[in-house]
């Protein structure tokens, strides 16, 4: 099955993905046996060192200076059913908070020298008609409380359905946020970005994304659903219920990941869907974050076959429908802190890890190059 096959739309179809260069990490792997250490001592490191060779197609590969994590953010119609330990008011207040620095994701990239930009894509928040949006004006906002129009560029519409009893989105709708994601991963890797990460931010998004990941791998809501953002019981039930009345509305669309995002999705993770697969087509690396990039992920496998070859599990986190999608994309996670707050900070974390993989490959002296014996005795040598 091809992008174009599962598309049915010029905007979320998707050409031929070039898997990362062959004979770029086959040199990696050859150079790992030259350095001066003992072959594998450096474990996941190695791997992680030939995957970046693989993604460049370069031998050995460039450090990894313009890495850039992307927040998109959208509400959710479900959260206003008491799915979430917070109110969707939350979701445009963290924009905000996203801009102005103060969010972890901007603490954590700040740490690792990464950019971070915010996406509003369907926040439920009143915009100036003056702005280009008059169906959503509403002249009674405080102007110094909305969201920026930069933000706001790509916006497909203010909160995405209530997805236990209606469509998150509109089969136009569920295009256009996939073209924005699309869009908005071009515009990052023309503006220099040698690595990408899909962050997210939406009060309630754990619920589309755990229908998500439950209809593509055939897991019972009620081992599928947790605690998201430290719900108790009784929020527990109701998101379970509502997982599994989205699932019961989704179970047809297995095989189409448009459909299945616009009936159980919303407009976040469409786009984070479309940023993904872009990330592959323009032949960029991709750390991967937690449970709502991951569900995106395995949509965006579908629209573009082979774009997981561009991609890296960041983390492991405390969700267990994440486990389940990390399986079904054989993705094995390099950090397991039990994370779970999402906006990339997992991804991000795990950051210094890729960047160290690839000092190691790039800069360490070969046998040759620092007099040291190599060969069958090398594990001695080094040891």
């Amino acid at each position: 099955m091809t992008g174009t096959e599962v598309s049915g739309a010029a905007g979320a179809t998707f050409p031929a993905i070039v898997p990362p260069d062959v004979q770029a990490r086959r040199a990696a792997e050859a150079r790992q046996h030259q350095l001066t250490k003992p072959p594998g001592s450096l474990g996941r490191l190695e791997d992680l060192a030939c995957w970046v060779a693989a993604c460049q197609g370069l031998c050995p590969p460039r450090g990894l200076e313009r890495a850039r994590v992307v927040v998109f953010a959208g509400d959710h119609g479900i959260a206003r059913t008491g799915v979430s330990a917070f109110p969707p008011d939350v979701t445009a207040q963290m924009v905000r908070n996203f801009q102005a620095g103060g969010a972890a994701v901007n603490a954590i990239a700040d740490s690792v020298g990464a950019g971070v930009r915010v996406v509003d894509i369907a926040v439920d928040d009143p915009v100036d008609p003056a702005d280009g949006d008059p169906a959503d004006g509403d002249h009674t906002a405080d102007p110094a409380a909305r969201i920026p129009a930069s933000v706001r560029g790509r916006k497909v519409r203010r909160s995405s359905g209530r997805i236990d009893r209606e469509d998150a989105l509109t089969a136009e709708e569920t295009v256009a946020a996939v073209a924005a994601g699309r869009a908005v991963a071009d515009e990052e890797v023309d503006s220099g970005a040698d690595l990408l990460i899909a962050g997210d931010m939406g009060i309630g998004n754990t619920t589309p994304a755990t229908a998500i990941v439950a209809v593509l791998t055939g897991m019972e809501p009620v081992v599928a659903v947790g605690r998201g953002t430290g719900i108790d019981d009784e929020a527990w039930m109701r998101k379970t219920a509502a997982v599994r009345d989205a699932m019961f509305r989704a179970r047809h669309y297995v095989g189409d990941p448009l459909a299945l995002l616009r009936t159980a999705g919303g407009a976040d993770l469409a786009a984070m869907a479309g940023f993904l697969a872009q990330a592959a087509v323009r032949r960029t690396p991709v750390i991967l974050d937690g449970l709502i990039s991951t569900a995106a992920a395995l949509t965006a496998v579908q629209l573009a076959p082979g774009c997981a070859d561009w991609w890296v599990a960041g983390h492991r986190s405390a969700e267990p429908a994440h486990t389940a999608a990390l399986e079904r994309l054989r993705a094995e996670p390099l950090l397991e802190f039990g994370m779970r707050l999402g906006e990339g900070t997992g991804a991000l974390t795990a950051l210094p890890l890729v960047r160290a993989a690839v000092a190691t490959l790039t800069n360490m002296a070969t046998f040759a190059d620092a007099g040291v014996s190599g060969g069958s005795d090398a594990d001695e040598t080094a040891g």
